[in-house]
């Protein structure tokens, strides 16, 4: 692990770990910002194939006695990954924190693969967290690695939601970075994911101006948005 606490608290620019997420949050909205960070990211750490946040989120920032925030070890998550074998479609991830179950199918999956055969567009990752600290490392994580998934900030029991990050490869390049997408707080795209809103706290934010079309052929939901400020066109 060449990612220590202090170069991680660094590269996000804090002087205490508590500080991050918050920090993150802000980064991750300004696209320019977030990729240049995460090009300095992969110039210490270039090994994708594990939750680089493990420790220092649970060491840092769980909630462990309010939230009993205890991750899944990383060998646990690759012997989940491994008996369940690749999959193409849709993997649903619930409370999954910063991500380690999902980074470990995602990694399963690639290396079924070579870089020229693997396309983005043939894997979907739907994953839900309640943590407010933990949801910026989690949309960190699958931005980063160029990969197509909704994130739904909520309670997994209640539906209680958020928030909803859209993320996505728009050319299907495993070699690119995903873009972010705030979706609305409207009833259709709460009755399509099956939540109630409880807290508008996300900006509007829309990095795609639609979903492609291979994109749209992984998703397993139509959604579109009125307006001038159109996100999706998906007929599936």
């Amino acid at each position: 692990m060449k990612l220590t606490t202090s170069k991680i608290n660094g590269l996000f620019g804090v002087d205490d770990s508590w500080k991050a997420p918050d920090a993150l949050m802000k980064i991750l909205f300004d696209r320019e910002r977030r990729e240049k960070m995460f090009r300095e990211f992969l110039k210490i750490e270039s090994d994708l194939s594990f939750d680089w946040f493990y420790m220092y989120f649970q060491d840092e920032a769980a909630e462990r006695t309010k939230k009993k925030q205890d991750f899944t070890p990383a060998s646990i998550s690759r012997l989940m990954s491994e008996l369940t074998g690749k999959t193409h479609g849709t993997v649903y991830d619930c409370a999954c924190g910063t991500g380690g179950l999902t980074i470990q199918k995602w990694w399963i999956d690639c290396m079924k693969e070579t870089p020229l055969t693997y396309k983005p567009s043939e894997h979907f990752y739907w994953c839900e967290d309640l943590s407010d600290r933990a949801m910026p490392f989690l949309i960190f994580n699958l931005l980063i690695r160029g990969m197509n998934a909704v994130v739904i900030h909520c309670d997994v029991l209640t539906r209680k939601a958020k928030g909803v990050f859209f993320i996505q490869n728009d050319n299907d390049d495993c070699l690119q970075f995903s873009t972010l997408n705030v979706l609305p707080y409207t009833d259709f795209v709460a009755k399509e994911l099956m939540v109630e809103w409880t807290d508008f706290r996300y900006p509007e934010h829309i990095e795609s101006i639609e979903i492609p079309h291979h994109v749209a052929e992984s998703v397993a939901y139509k959604y579109r948005v009125n307006g001038d400020k159109q996100f999706a066109r998906a007929h599936i």
